[in-house]
């Protein structure tokens, strides 16, 4: 029982680390059911989560007010600190009642429901724990938004900064038409600090390069996720970047799902270009760790646009498990064999329709865009090579205009 009890307290030292986070359940039982003995470990202790689990907007036309029926409610990841409503150019935003649900015995400060004048820009919210112990501040911003405009999206990787609630991990902040940062790109460097919780930021999947094509880039690199992603036999973890959102609450339960691909998108893509290296490490290993013998790693560089609700007006996002196949796609640019090299290479790929543009619903934001980058094109699998090491830059996503 002594390596038990020192898995035991390991966990019990995780659980001070991600009070904010609610990992610790999904690490215990990742364990759990990997060593099958649960009489060894300790429960969450109760009272430790500060957290905003969903928004919802209640308004009197929300027809008016909405591009979709469903943009009136936002689930809330873990890894959250911002929440943004984008509603029509012409709603009126000066006097908006936020409803939140926290999670159990958590308290907020401005009341859920309390009435606020979101003109002036986002409005803070305080939740703090049941056991007193433990706060987290949230934004709520709800920006009137018009219809794309620009022809070009341009992504330099320039912004970028420590995760607020932890410092131990990269995001990314996009820049908007309007000068402001945007919190589009996602990765799951979130996921990673659950097996790996002494890395330093710099030794994540997805790190910053200062030195990149043009200013700053992105660098993503294969890394081996330490003992507690081999007693989950999950033994790597590629460097993955992508428009959408990473729900760390199922990552170890459920991978594929908590990548989230996709941003809502109101224009027509037509190719993206950009600026790469590739550099494959030395041994390609299989789900078990085993080495493949003869085998290459490769990489993934590719967009997809698809649309965002289904045929009975069901909300729809793409995983990990289908945003290269759903029936839901409309146009996909996948540059495919991602030759290696280690000088910036360029490429242009262009989008391959399968399917017509509804126009109408293309202005209601019914659709959504993905950008997608993975050092190991099959980690998803945990299938790749460790010291697999793709660096993005300058990339740029080319849109046309219906006449």
């Amino acid at each position: 029982m002594s390596n038990f009890a020192s898995l035991k307290q390991r966990i019990n030292v995780m659980c001070d680390i991600f009070h904010g986070i609610k990992t610790l359940a999904v690490v215990a039982s990742c364990l759990i059911m990997t060593i099958l003995c649960s009489s060894c470990f300790g429960d969450e202790p109760d009272g430790c989560e500060a957290d905003i689990e969903t928004v919802t907007l209640h308004v009197n036309n929300p027809g008016d007010f909405f591009f979709q029926a469903t943009d009136s409610m936002q689930t809330v990841f873990s890894t959250d600190s911002v929440i943004t409503f984008a509603v029509r150019g012409d709603a009126d935003v000066t006097a908006l009642s936020p409803v939140l649900t926290l999670s159990a015995g958590a308290t907020v400060s401005p009341a859920s429901g309390s009435t606020h004048d979101f003109s002036n820009g986002p409005v803070t919210y305080t939740v703090t724990s049941q056991d007193g112990k433990w706060h987290r501040n949230y934004r709520v911003n709800i920006v009137p938004t018009m219809v794309t405009v620009t022809d070009t999206l341009r992504y330099d990787f320039e912004h970028y900064e420590l995760e607020t609630a932890t410092q131990r991990y990269y995001m990314w902040h996009n820049l908007l038409p309007d000068g402001t940062l945007g919190n589009d790109w996602a990765t799951a460097n979130a996921g990673y600090r659950i097996s790996m919780s002494t890395a330093a930021p710099m030794d994540y999947p997805t790190t910053p390069l200062a030195q990149g094509y043009d200013g700053a880039a992105v660098c993503l690199m294969t890394r081996d996720t330490g003992p507690f992603g081999h007693m989950a036999n999950k033994r790597l973890a590629a460097g993955n970047m992508f428009l959408g959102t990473f729900d760390i609450r199922i990552a170890m339960s459920d991978h594929l799902h908590a990548t989230r691909f996709g941003i809502p998108f109101t224009d027509r893509p037509d190719h993206f270009t950009g600026y790469y290296t590739y550099e494959p490490g030395p041994t390609v290993q299989d789900f078990n760790g085993n080495p493949i013998a003869g085998r290459t790693d490769s990489a993934s560089v590719y967009a997809v646009f698809y649309r965002n609700h289904d045929a009975d007006g069901n909300e729809v996002v793409l995983y990990g498990d289908n945003v290269l196949s759903s029936d839901l796609l409309v146009a996909v640019a996948n540059l495919g064999y991602v030759k290696p090299t280690t000088t910036w290479t360029a490429w242009d790929v262009k989008f391959e329709y399968r399917q017509e543009v509804d126009e109408q619903l293309l202005a209601n934001r019914g659709y959504s865009l993905s950008i997608v980058f993975s050092s190991s094109a099959s980690g998803g699998d945990f299938i790749g090579a460790i010291g697999s090491r793709l660096c993005v830059d300058k990339v740029r996503l080319i849109c046309t205009h219906e006449e």
